[in-house]
């Protein structure tokens, strides 16, 4: 059911990545305990040519990463407080990536729910709102960048991660067809904001907003 995506699969241009990337499976393995979660939602950001990228200017130390080949994992820290993921696209020096920014979980929820704080049920251990809906689903688990990596317990120490490793990777999932998918404007973002590099699957309750 999960195999993982070759290099080939990241070298492609950028937005097709992207929304390819939508019903895969992003998959993280800590200890002996697999945590898998469904992309369902993401960002796209062209290096260079991209006003919002971090690679705008150029690589420099902290964005290294982004111009490796395609298939590794760009992790940064922001606000000074939260940690978002990215997988890099294209070939060597072009600076590209893509944003996790939601996924719905599928295998290691409990443990899923411990890092990020809650109890193994997704009820509060500190005062925050539950991660369950009435529903009984998992909605606020990781419809978010930063949850999403709260949950799967990524750090800096993840940056430059190879994607066709066994500690973190994607794996192959459902074809979303171009007519379930929604292209819209980027969140967050002031320079590039009339870019439609925002896309996510239609109906879909996980998706971060």
């Amino acid at each position: 059911m999960f195999k993982k995506l070759p290099r080939s699969f990241y070298l492609r241009p950028t937005l097709t990545v992207a929304k390819d990337l939508l019903g895969k499976y992003f998959c993280r393995r800590i200890d002996r305990q697999l945590l898998i979660g469904k992309i369902v939602e993401v960002e796209a950001y062209l290096g260079e040519t991209d006003p919002a990228s971090h690679a705008y200017r150029g690589q420099t130390i902290r964005n290294e990463v982004m111009f490796w080949e395609g298939g590794h994992l760009y992790v940064y820290f922001t606000y000074g407080m939260h940690f978002c993921a990215n997988v890099v696209t294209e070939e060597k020096g072009k600076g590209r990536a893509i944003l996790l920014r939601a996924v719905e979980p599928i295998k290691g929820i409990k443990l899923m729910c411990r890092n990020r704080g809650f109890t193994t049920d997704g009820t509060p251990a500190r005062r925050s709102p539950p991660l369950r809906t009435a529903g009984g689903d998992y909605r606020m688990l990781a419809n978010g960048p930063a949850k999403l990596c709260d949950a799967f317990g990524i750090k800096k120490a993840q940056n430059g991660t190879d994607l066709l490793g066994d500690e973190i990777y994607i794996a192959n999932g459902e074809t979303i067809p171009e007519s379930k998918i929604i292209s819209t404007i980027r969140i967050g973002v002031k320079n590039g904001s009339d870019k439609k590099w925002r896309f996510y699957i239609e109906g879909n309750r996980w998706v971060s907003t």
